[in-house]
Order: C-alpha cells, then sequence, then structure tokens
C-alpha cells in the first residue's frame, strides 16, 4: 500500500543511477515488511493502542511482597507464583542482575533472597545457599543501594540509623530555594514526597522469627551507613555532615514544623493521584503514596487507598504458574512508535487501523496542569505522558512522537485534529531548557547538586535536558515542515553540537547507549535539513561503521554507562541494529556495505509469524541502576528501519518535510 504523504515527492535526479538490490533480495525485504506488518495489526488491541510488557529486574516485584507485608495483607496464591518467577530469575552465580547477562547485583539479590524467604523458601533451600554465596562474593549487605536499606530498616532487618535523613519538612522549602521538591526530576519527586512520610515516622514491621535474614549479615555489616568515597573539603562531605545534622534534629522531640509538613506532604500525594488510582505511573511512587497514606491513617477501605491497590494491579502480569509486576506500562509510546513504523512501511494515513489507533491517543492528551507548571506557569496544559493514566507528568519524547503520528494520519474531522495538535505542539515548544535541549518532563531540570546528597546513590535524582530527547523533537519538527530558521531549533541544534563526543556518537540518557542517542540525533539533523556530509555526521557515521559487528548486527550491553570503552559494544540486537540502520540512511549511506549487512541481519533473523525476538534490554530507566526490556523494541524498530531503507531505495531520498505552512 502507498503511503500518501509519498505522494509528493519530486524525483531525486540521481535515482535513475541508483543501483537497486537483486531482485530475490527486494522480494525478501518485502516480504520481511509486510509479515512485520501483518504481526503488528494482529497483535493491536481492540480500543486501537499497542502495548507490551515492560521488563525490569525482579526488584519491582521482591518489594511487592515487602508491601504486602507492611499493610497487613495476605495473597498466598499470588506470592506463590511471584516466588516461582524469583526462582526462574535466579542466575546460575546465584544472585539477580539489573539486566540479561549483566553481573549480579547486590542490591537486587538481597531484596530478592528476603522476598523468596517471605513467600516461604526455606533455608537450607539449594537456590538461597547460592543466593548467600552471592551476597557475600559481592560485599555484603552493607553494599547495597539505600532503597533497598530502607526496605530493610521497615522489615526490621536493620536500624533506622543507617539510612539517609529525609526529612518530611522537605516539602515546604519554597520553590526559590535551592533544594526544594521541584528541582528534583518528575520521578524522583513522585517517590521522595510519599517516602519522606515514612523515612520521618520510621515504621518497623518485623518480621517473624522464620522469615527473617540474619543469615545474610556478616561482621562488616555492622556499619552500614552511606560512604563518603571522596572526603576533603567538598559538596559530597558537606552533605554528609548535613545527613548527621538531620538525624541528630530528627532524635528531638522538638519538630515545630513536622504537622504542617505532613499536612502539606498528604494533600501533595493525593492530589497527585490519578482519578482511576495510580500516582506518577510508576511502582516506587504507588508503593510509597499507599503506604505513606496508610501511616497517615487511611483505612484499607478508603477509596484513596482501594484505587491504589487497583492500579498496582494493574501493573501485574501472570503466566502459567509465575506471576511478576512491571516497573510502569508503556501504551502511548508502544502505539505512536508502532503507527509511526507501519506509516513508514506504507499503510495510508486513512487506514482505519491507524486512524482508531491515532484517536486513542488524541483522546488521552493531558488536558490539566501538572507539575511542569511551577516552571512554565503560562502555557495551557497539552502533550501526553507514557502510561494510561499520568496526566501529572506528560513528556516530551512521547509528545514528540505522537505529534508526528497524528501529523501523518487523515481525519474526516480536521478540525478537531488541528486543535489537539496545536495544543500539544504549544506545550512541548513551551519546555524546552535554557541551554537549548529538552529534557523528558521538566525544563532547566540540572541543579547538580542533588545527586550529591546520600540519599541519591542511584544518580538519577534529576532530569536534564538530553540529546536524544532533542532529537526525537527535532526529527519531529522537520516532518511536520517547521521553519528550520527558528531560533528555537538554532539553539537546540548548538546544544547537539556541543554534546558529540571526541568519538563522534553521542550519549543516549533513555535508550541504550550510544547507538541509541546517534540514531536520534542522526534523525533530527537530517529532518530539519542540516548538510548530512558535514564534519559532525561522517564522524557519526564512522563512529557507527566501526561499531558494526561481524554478523551484520549492531548492538550495545548496558556496561556501556559505566565504562565508555564498550560504548557501541555488545552482540547484536534487534533494535539496536535498527537505529544504527536508520542513522546510516539518514545520513546518506544506503548503498554502503554495512547498511546492505544490517538489512540482511534483520531479514535473516526475523522469525516466521514477521516478529522478531532479543532477551537484551535496550531501553535505559536510570544509567547504571535501572535498565528496561521494551518487549515491541524489537518489533517496531525492525519495521521501521526496512520501511525507510525501502522507502529510500524507491525514492532516492528520506521522507519528505512538509510545508512550513502545512500542519
Amino acid at each position: 500500500m502507498q503511503n500518501p504523504n509519498l505522494k509528493n515527492l519530486q524525483s531525486d535526479p540521481t535515482n535513475s543511477d541508483r543501483s537497486a538490490p537483486p531482485e530475490n533480495d527486494r522480494a525478501r525485504l518485502d516480504a520481511a515488511i509486510a509479515r512485520s506488518c501483518d504481526h503488528h495489526f494482529a497483535t493491536q488491541y481492540p480500543e486501537g493502542y499497542w502495548v507490551e510488557e515492560l521488563e525490569s529486574n525482579v526488584t519491582i516485584t521482591a518489594e511487592y511482597i515487602f508491601l504486602l507485608h507492611f499493610l497487613g495483607l495476605d495473597q498466598p496464591e499470588r506470592k506463590e507464583r511471584i516466588k516461582n518467577y524469583l526462582l526462574a530469575q535466579q542466575r546460575d552465580h546465584g544472585g539477580w542482575t539489573l539486566y540479561y547477562g549483566g553481573p549480579p547485583d547486590i542490591g537486587t539479590t538481597v531484596e530478592a533472597y528476603v522476598a523468596l524467604k517471605m513467600c516461604g523458601l526455606p533455608l537450607d533451600a539449594p537456590e538461597m545457599a547460592k543466593a548467600r554465596q552471592c551476597i557475600f562474593s559481592l560485599g555484603g549487605v552493607r553494599k547495597a543501594r539505600v532503597f533497598t536499606k530502607i526496605f530493610l530498616a521497615m522489615l526490621g532487618q536493620i536500624d533506622w540509623k543507617w539510612t539517609p535523613a529525609t526529612p518530611v519538612e522537605a516539602v515546604l522549602l519554597p520553590t526559590w530555594f535551592y533544594f526544594n521538591i521541584y528541582e528534583m526530576s518528575s520521578w524522583s519527586r513522585g517517590t521522595v514526597v510519599p517516602l519522606s512520610v515514612v523515612c520521618s515516622l520510621k515504621p518497623v514491621w518485623p518480621l517473624p522469627t522464620e522469615q527473617s535474614v540474619p543469615e545474610i549479615f556478616t561482621g562488616a555489616d555492622r556499619d552500614m551507613g552511606v560512604k563518603n568515597h571522596n572526603p576533603g573539603l567538598n559538596w559530597s562531605s558537606m552533605f554528609m555532615l548535613a545527613d548527621r545534622v538531620l538525624k541528630l534534629l530528627g532524635k528531638s522531640s522538638w519538630k515545630p514544623f513536622r504537622k504542617i509538613a505532613m499536612r502539606r506532604a498528604e494533600k501533595w500525594i493525593l492530589k497527585h493521584q490519578e482519578p482511576e488510582g495510580d500516582f506518577s505511573g510508576i511502582q516506587p511512587a504507588m508503593f510509597n503514596s499507599v503506604l505513606a497514606l496508610n501511616l497517615m491513617g487511611y483505612p484499607m477501605d478508603h477509596p484513596a487507598i482501594v484505587k491504589g491497590m487497583e492500579g498496582i494491579d494493574r501493573f501485574f502480569i501472570r503466566q502459567g504458574d509465575q506471576e511478576w509486576m512491571q516497573a510502569c506500562v508503556s501504551p502511548l509510546w508502544d502505539t505512536a512508535i508502532s503507527c509511526n513504523a507501519l506509516m513508514d512501511a506504507g499503510v495510508p494515513g486513512d487506514d482505519p487501523r491507524i486512524v482508531k489507533a491515532v484517536e486513542w491517543m488524541m483522546k488521552k492528551q493531558v488536558t490539566r496542569p501538572g507539575d511542569w507548571k511551577i516552571k512554565n506557569p503560562h502555557t495551557p496544559p497539552g502533550g501526553w505522558s507514557f502510561e494510561f493514566y499520568n496526566e501529572a507528568y506528560p513528556d516530551t519524547d512521547d509528545t514528540a512522537e505522537i505529534l508526528m503520528s497524528i501529523h501523518r494520519t487523515a481525519f474526516s474531522n480536521t478540525e478537531w485534529k488541528e486543535k489537539e495538535f496545536q495544543r500539544a505542539l504549544t506545550w512541548l515548544m513551551s519546555m524546552q531548557s535554557s541551554n537549548g535541549g529538552w529534557g523528558a518532563f521538566d525544563q532547566d531540570n540540572d541543579h547538580e547538586l542533588f545527586n550529591e546528597i546520600p540519599f541519591a546513590d542511584h544518580g538519577a535524582m534529576l532530569d536534564p535536558p538530553t540529546v536524544d530527547v532533542t532529537g526525537r523533537i527535532l526529527w519531529m519538527l522537520g516532518r511536520i515542515g517547521h521553519d528550520p530558521k527558528d531560533p528555537r531549533i538554532e539553539h537546540a541544534l548548538t546544544f547537539i553540537r556541543d554534546s558529540q563526543e571526541r568519538e563522534g556518537c553521542w550519549f543516549g540518557r533513555w535508550g541504550v547507549n550510544y547507538i541509541y542517542g546517534t540514531w536520534l540525533v542522526l534523525m533530527g539533523l537530517s529532518s530539519i535539513g542540516e548538510d548530512m556530509q558535514s564534519p559532525m555526521v561522517r564522524k557519526a557515521v564512522d563512529w557507527l561503521n566501526s561499531r558494526q559487528n561481524a554478523d551484520g548486527g549492531w548492538g550495545e550491553t548496558c556496561h556501556s554507562y559505566s565504562d565508555y570503552e564498550y560504548a557501541g559494544k555488545g552482540d547484536s540486537t534487534k533494535s539496536q541494529t535498527a537505529w544504527a540502520l536508520m542513522a546510516l540512511v539518514e545520513a546518506g549511506e544506503v548503498d554502503s556495505e554495512a547498511v546492505r549487512r544490517g538489512v540482511e541481519y534483520l531479514i535473516a533473523t526475523q522469525l516466521g509469524n514477521g516478529s522478531w525476538y532479543e532477551d537484551e534490554f535496550t531501553g535505559t530507566g536510570f544509567p547504571e541502576h535501572f535498565y528496561i526490556r521494551y518487549h515491541m523494541y524489537r518489533q517496531f524498530f525492525p519495521l521501521m528501519a526496512l520501511a525507510r531503507y525501502r522507502h529510500v531505495l524507491d525514492h532516492g531520498t528520506v521522507p519528505p518535510r512538509t510545508a512550513p505552512d502545512a500542519g
């Protein structure tokens, strides 16, 4: 089927000189694209959307066992299925990892061990013995992350003194103060506000003797405080001192602002609950909010608690005798990229299945103000969130992808399309940060000292502008024909130029890693009309070519976040191969041997039903600490790559810009 957006293509004078692929290769390419399109439509939900599992590490599910204990709930059948899941995820080394093929992680392993014992697995089970040995080999419980230690304190396994001070009074700090809650990232804010209630009250729900875990502690665990690895006169030392002072003050019975802070936190939590029950659309915020409300006296049958637990239940997946929880769900993200991949493949913009999907997304546009209003008070609400229910936190990445799909879709109600499109575009453009880039949820969320506080050992307290999000927004702006001379675009381009790594790649904040960042930057540069023969682009192309694997694919391990030597290196994956292919095609490399081999890799690895498979985690939550395996990445990105490659073969150019006065 012909994409109507291609009918206005001007003929490329070099097109007649292009080398066409052999007839059998072209037939295989067409067949692979057709099979993938069929697979996509076969998995579309009746309401119009797409969504598949968002897989992460086992702490998300283990912590549900802790929550049941804190709330006095018992779900024996679900606990049995969770136990089976945790055991199935244990690796040969005895521990649990942050991502497929990764090393054992101490916090993840400790939490899985405790949850298994709470689910009834006996101390002398072989799996438990292996897990204990893994914990000892990783340095013991004292090496676990702050969140793990907070859970252990609530379970009565360690003293609260080993956790950083997290006073609820922080919610009272004014917005002009450097360390107010609105200078945290949105995900930190949604988690920390309710968690500060919990940490201020320091509740303990002791485990019964048969579930306690004294066996995982060694003599070295007598001191489990957060260590300062950078002694001397510096911010880290100052924050460690401040933590000690706050803990001393916390022991005093005189807390003049405690009651007002508790009331402020309670109102904040309730205000940030979605009508459907969700809090911030992520597991940590949902768990901590329900727990904080319960600690403040809300009974389990209170509507806020009931709806909160219903929201948590929606994140569960059950297969056979196993059950586990997702950290988040991604229907708007999955649907938008699926639509754009299908339209790249030639599915018309007026196809009823595409129209239904895009109309579903349009009805989900945010209509009420969120936390972004603190720094952007004069812009009306707009944009889209990632999840089914999360109006408080629309994000720029989803909004850009959805705007591309709306722009390409034909509607009978053009007035509605134009109104919703412009509302979202206005919001998105208003969210640009002062350095020219876009963050995911907030503007200028870059107070770096937040990541120095003892609580922030995960290093993800901020949401600064990133080149991958900025590249996607430029891609969208070029796609809709936005004026490339707009000063805001030049500002964004300066941000991108200044962020290129010495070797030619760009960092990927939300996907693994430099392949992801480089792909989105090159898509954005090409779309907005930049010279793809410039030294900056050629350097990126050379870097991508240097990272191609012998099998023709590309891959990058999550380890590249902690060791730059692994940038662009790893076993080939379908999603990362697709990103590299799209970047090279966009840079004019369609006839290169690297592109030919990459296309062959994707065609050869496609399964008979039109799908692809990969085990690797290629999505990023928090670099070095939390990774995601989006189960649809292996589906829509290969389709998009093959389709865009075919488009250039047929037309000699990438999909065109729209005239600036359109859309």
